[in-house]
């Protein structure tokens, strides 16, 4: 028996809900990136900063390898029961690694095996995110009225910046009780412990919502990687598109920040201040730009990032290496926010709606997973590795690469209403 439409209150008051969880799980997820800076040293064995950056950012990368597993799992679960029971397990997984973290020993208590045990929690969190962005993706999508798709997709993002925007003010705050001394001796680990009580808050959030699809019991072989195999063709698509959106989204939202610290021309503090104002106003543009990408096309949107970046990112970066103001630093950061939110505002509905939907939620999460692991989260890393080389521009000519890729692959997307 089919479920009947979800009221319009039903939709709103679902969305917030969704949205507010999605919110915790990628907050957790972030405090890892903004903070490992100040706990590098406690899991690393080197002397060196960057060697000890490379080691933290190298943890943050194989989390993201978790990811495909997390949203073949999850993904599956949202298809055969779904996706409400599936989203709830999942902020469960994120709330026991953000626990784990706060208490793991550093390596004058247990030697190497702290970066060990450091890895093992992130696993468990890259387990849970891979399946929290396939779902809140399909869910929003499932819920949005016809024309207004990017509109209502882009609150997706909206919270995952919302999520890092209260990583990067959680740790203003925390300098403002803090010294920088204490923030790498202890205070660090009060964070992961405020992500896991956060975590397991939002399960209380999540029981007000509405089932979005309707049809999953129509279909036997729902969730199977044998029903996703049969729409192969989307799923090369969002995996093309995905690995260079995920390169920039992790390049200008994570990597950025740390590019700036290491320049030495501006603090950690005013850094970190810089970062929360460009993060605010990211946040608040991404329902416009969904708007905008209603209006114009999601794969036009699509293109003009592709574009954008490919021209952009490397002359801006090159631009902070003089920029000694807080305002100069601010204004090439918003740039490249701007670039960035063509991508961003229209990136869960158009992976979504390509998918019929008894596999949407495994097939957007597995084709945003499996890239987003190898060229997302190692953005970081691979970033440092070039610095580190001394062979710094080798990076953005690798971005400008998959640049050039998510253009080709954007123009091969359907013209028709699939993506609007």
């Amino acid at each position: 028996m089919e479920k009947q439409a979800l009221s319009k209150a039903q939709k709103i008051r679902s969305i917030v809900a969704a949205s507010s969880g999605n919110l915790v799980e990628w907050f957790d997820f972030y405090i890892y990136a903004f903070t490992a800076t100040y706990f590098a040293h406690t899991f690393s064995s080197s002397d060196n900063p960057i060697i000890q950056q490379i080691n933290a950012f190298g943890v943050f990368a194989a989390g993201f390898f978790m990811r495909p597993i997390g949203s073949w799992l999850f993904g599956s679960l949202a298809d055969k029961f779904g996706r409400k029971k599936s989203m709830v397990f999942s902020v469960v997984l994120m709330a026991l690694g953000s626990f784990m973290i706060a208490v793991l020993p550093s390596k004058e208590l247990v030697g190497d095996f702290a970066i060990i045990l450091l890895l093992i929690a992130r696993l468990i969190q890259g387990l849970s995110v891979g399946g929290e962005y396939g779902i809140a993706a399909t869910y929003l999508s499932e819920l949005a009225s016809e024309g207004k798709r990017g509109f209502y997709s882009s609150f997706q993002y909206v919270t995952l910046i919302g999520g890092q925007l209260l990583a990067v003010a959680s740790i203003s705050i925390m300098l403002l009780f803090f010294s920088d001394e204490q923030m790498k001796d202890f205070a660090w680990r009060i964070l992961f412990v405020v992500g896991g009580i956060l975590a397991l808050g939002s399960l209380l959030v999540r029981k007000v919502m509405d089932e979005s699809a309707t049809e999953l019991h129509k279909h036997e072989d729902r969730g199977t990687l044998k029903a996703l195999f049969a729409s192969y063709k989307p799923f090369l698509l969002v995996v093309g598109i995905t690995a260079g959106g995920s390169l920039a989204f992790y390049t200008i939202t994570t990597y950025t920040k740390t590019f700036i610290v290491n320049l030495g021309l501006i603090d950690k503090t005013l850094s970190n201040h810089i970062y929360l104002i460009a993060l605010f106003v990211l946040m608040l543009i991404q329902p416009l730009f969904g708007l905008l990408g209603d209006k114009i096309g999601h794969k036009n949107s699509l293109i003009i990032f592709s574009v954008l970046a490919f021209l952009g990112i490397y002359p801006v970066f090159e631009a902070l290496k003089s920029a000694t103001s807080a305002i100069a630093v601010l204004s090439l950061v918003l740039i490249l926010f701007v670039i960035l939110s063509f991508y961003t505002s229209v990136a869960g509905i158009f992976k979504a709606k390509l998918f019929p939907e008894h596999i949407r939620a495994l097939g957007t999460g597995l084709g945003y997973a499996i890239p987003n692991a190898i060229f997302g989260g190692s953005a970081p890393f691979v970033a440092l590795q070039f610095k580190n080389a001394q062979f710094e521009n080798g990076f953005f000519i690798y971005i400008a690469l998959l640049m050039a890729v998510v253009f080709c692959v954007a123009l091969c997307l359907p013209k028709t209403s699939q993506l609007n």
